[in-house]
């Protein structure tokens, strides 16, 4: 009996490891095909997390005629390298401009995010290349959004501009939600796993 429920365990494993796999390896080719945003406000107290919230708002608008006539995550990548110190002080002087003297720390990086839910998309768990800006000490609670291709001013017609990014496939991993719903939990279970042996 020990021997057949060791068989049906390990078949189980390697039933779902097949099934899974190829889900993996779309969800880590969407995370190759965008920029995402993460800014981390002060604190979590209801003045710092305002703030955060204007800062944002600031820089989707900076960021909105800089990315325009763009392409590629490679393209939004490099233009927000370029014109990071100006990020940076869009995000300062609307800290000053609201009675607020904190610093902003900024990098292009690679991030690690669990699945989120945005409106109708769902993008996957994993690393992802992001703008991170950091506010004062950046201990309060984070926004976060898509850069490129833009979902942080979400419409309906946003969700075009990442069809055309992404293959028919990723497209419907990041639409169809209630289909992969078992598929991101366990995409974050094995993310989680593999940080734990790295």
């Amino acid at each position: 009996m020990k021997k057949l429920f060791k068989s049906m365990t390990v078949a189980l494993t390697l039933t779902l490891l097949f099934t899974l796999l190829p889900f993996e390896k779309e969800c880590r080719a969407i995370s190759e095909e965008v920029l995402r945003i993460h800014i981390l406000a002060n604190s979590d107290s209801e003045y710092d997390q305002n703030l955060k919230l204007l800062v944002r708002d600031e820089i989707l608008n900076f960021t909105e005629d800089l990315y325009k006539n763009i392409s590629s995550k490679e393209e939004a990548v490099l233009l927000s390298r370029q014109h990071l110190d100006e990020i940076i002080n869009v995000a300062e002087n609307t800290l000053k401009a609201n009675g607020c003297n904190k610093s902003v720390r900024g990098e292009i990086c690679e991030t690690d995010f669990n699945t989120r839910y945005y409106g109708d998309i769902t993008m996957p768990s994993g690393s992802y290349t992001a703008l991170r800006l950091v506010i004062g000490e950046g201990e309060g609670k984070n926004w976060w959004c898509v850069m490129y291709p833009s979902l942080c001013l979400y419409t309906s017609s946003d969700a075009n501009s990442l069809e055309d990014e992404l293959s028919s496939q990723q497209y419907e991993i990041i639409t169809d939600t209630p289909k992969y719903e078992f598929r991101f939990k366990f995409l974050e279970y094995f993310d989680y796993f593999c940080n734990l042996l790295s």
